[in-house]
């Protein structure tokens, strides 16, 4: 194939009208064409006089070695694993998110019926349980934006962006695709799915994991595991199930697991983790910094990331959702969670991010492993009461954070966190380290995109579940020192996003298809 990289589009072009320029540029022979593709469509910004789409393309054509000024490269070879598994003892998979998900398709697909076991609900039924929530206030502990079918990501911006660069970042995209997410998340620079489509991806991957042997167990909690000799035997859910490879996919937010699994020794550790708020702006004030005023690309509503290094702490952005909500993500009672939301249109009025200040096993009183857990916890409980204990979520303008003075109105930016909100200083609650970071990064941000500081700016709190504040141990082997026990995923502290937590659960599935 011939590889043609940075073509520089200042116009909205279709596909078609993409290539009959490439076409015309290189001169080629529409007709001696036999197959085509984009591979990486960005947006280059940097001079917002001249902004511009850079697009990289792969062609299959005839007479490929006249054509100039191209490169020559291999086509892919197929993805292959070679399977070497005895064992006729179903894996059992726990979890449904990205890492499950994908742990269990890559099992499937290569002959292994894997039994999948998830505390919440389908992905359809769970969807009703966080619109309840949203609209009364009525969390149901095992079906939320936490657990469920889909896991955490599936009510977040579908973020596809992963700093990992592994090749198998491309399976997930391709099998994204593939269960009907849009083709342009295969070569647009950061790619992103939308809760609304993430919902029908979901539930068409599981029909193909059962259409291939999977089984999957919802409503199921397990409680319990048997292990023999440091080797696992059994885990308990409403029955007992045998077997003797466990993926655990649990995701960041299952305590009541992490504690289950630390009684019966398995080996975990503290680990860096993040907290902080989340942060809303107008979506047009974020794109007319990002892409001036000038330009009459159709371009998508700008995005940022930002990170702040303090003299003690660093303060970054994470998880931004344009045209996006910030969406209630308790799963425990009397607590308060905010992660950020968008559907693919990204068409909402502001634009949100969570803002982070790093924290360290030394932030925690006690030795046991599961103190950052418990650090989390606190905060989100001093959280609910200073929302009301109603599970309104605590606000305050940025000025009056600043100022360290409870908030007493709402300002130009207005909050769309539901069920509700409650004037607040969130002060009161965070460490001062956390507040004090959290002023210095915000006004740093400000010098990248004037406005981000604005007096009216929203924070809601709390953010706590940015990622696992354990790491379940493993060998090169991917298990734990339980043999057959496979930590994986953002939970057991390996991943850090869809992406990564997909990539994680196909090679922990690797691990086990290719072990004897």
């Amino acid at each position: 194939m011939i590889k043609i990289t940075n073509i520089k589009i200042k116009a909205d072009l279709s596909d078609d009208e993409l290539f009959e320029k490439i076409y015309k540029k290189y001169k080629i022979n529409k007709n001696d064409v036999t197959e085509r593709r984009i591979i990486k469509k960005s947006i280059d910004a940097r001079n917002k006089a001249d902004i511009f789409y850079n697009y990289s393309v792969e062609l299959e054509c005839k007479n490929e070695n006249k054509i100039k000024n191209v490169q020559i490269v291999k086509k892919e070879e197929p993805f292959k694993i070679i399977v070497n598994r005895k064992s006729s003892k179903r894996p059992v998979i726990i979890g449904a998110g990205p890492a499950g998900l994908f742990s269990a398709l890559t099992l499937a697909q290569n002959g292994i019926k894997p039994i999948i076991i998830e505390q919440g609900k389908t992905v359809d039924e769970r969807k009703k349980d966080v619109e309840e929530f949203q609209k009364t206030g009525k969390l149901n502990t095992l079906s939320n934006v936490q657990f469920g079918e889909g896991g955490a990501g599936t009510f977040s911006d579908g973020k596809l962006t992963s700093g990992i660069h592994n090749p198998l970042c491309k399976i997930v995209l391709k099998e994204f695709y593939n269960f009907g997410a849009p083709e342009q998340i295969l070569y647009i620079n950061k790619p992103h799915i939308g809760t609304d489509n993430l919902i029908n991806i979901i539930r068409n991957m599981r029909n193909e994991i059962i259409k291939l042997g999977g089984e999957f167990l919802f409503n199921e909690k397990v409680t319990d595991f048997e292990f023999e000799n440091s080797k696992v035997t059994a885990v308990i859910c409403g029955k007992r199930i045998e077997t003797d490879t466990v993926i655990l996919a649990i995701g960041h937010s299952a305590r009541s697991t992490f504690e289950k699994l630390y009684e019966k020794g398995v080996k975990m550790e503290k680990k860096n983790f993040s907290i902080g708020v989340r942060i809303e702006h107008k979506q047009s004030m974020i794109n007319k910094s990002q892409y001036g005023e000038i330009t009459k690309l159709k371009l998508p509503p700008a995005e940022y990331k930002m990170a702040y290094h303090g003299e003690n702490r660093s303060c970054y952005t994470f998880c931004m959702c344009p045209g996006g909500t910030v969406i209630a993500s308790s799963s425990e009672p009397e607590t308060i969670v905010t992660n950020g939301m968008s559907v693919y249109a990204r068409n909402g009025e502001n634009a949100n991010s969570a803002v982070l200040v790093n924290v360290t096993p030394n932030d925690f009183r006690g030795e046991s492993p599961l103190e950052g857990m418990y650090f989390q916890k606190d905060l989100e409980q001093k959280a609910f009461k200073l929302g009301g204990s109603n599970y309104n979520a605590p606000i305050q303008r940025f000025e009056d954070f600043e100022n360290n003075v409870k908030s007493t109105h709402i300002g130009e930016i207005k909050p769309t966190y539901k069920p509700g909100v409650t004037l607040s200083n969130l002060n009161e609650i965070l460490p001062d380290f956390i507040s004090k970071t959290l002023v210095e990064g915000i006004k740093y941000f400000d010098k990248s995109i004037k406005g981000f500081a604005h007096p009216d700016a929203i924070l809601t709190g709390v953010e706590t579940r940015s990622s696992s504040p354990v790491q379940i141990t493993r060998n090169e082997n991917k298990q734990s020192n339980i043999k057959g026990l496979y930590p994986c995923g953002e939970g057991a502290g390996y991943a850090g996003g869809i992406m990564s937590a997909a990539v994680d659960g196909i090679k922990c599935a690797i691990a086990v298809l290719t072990q004897e």
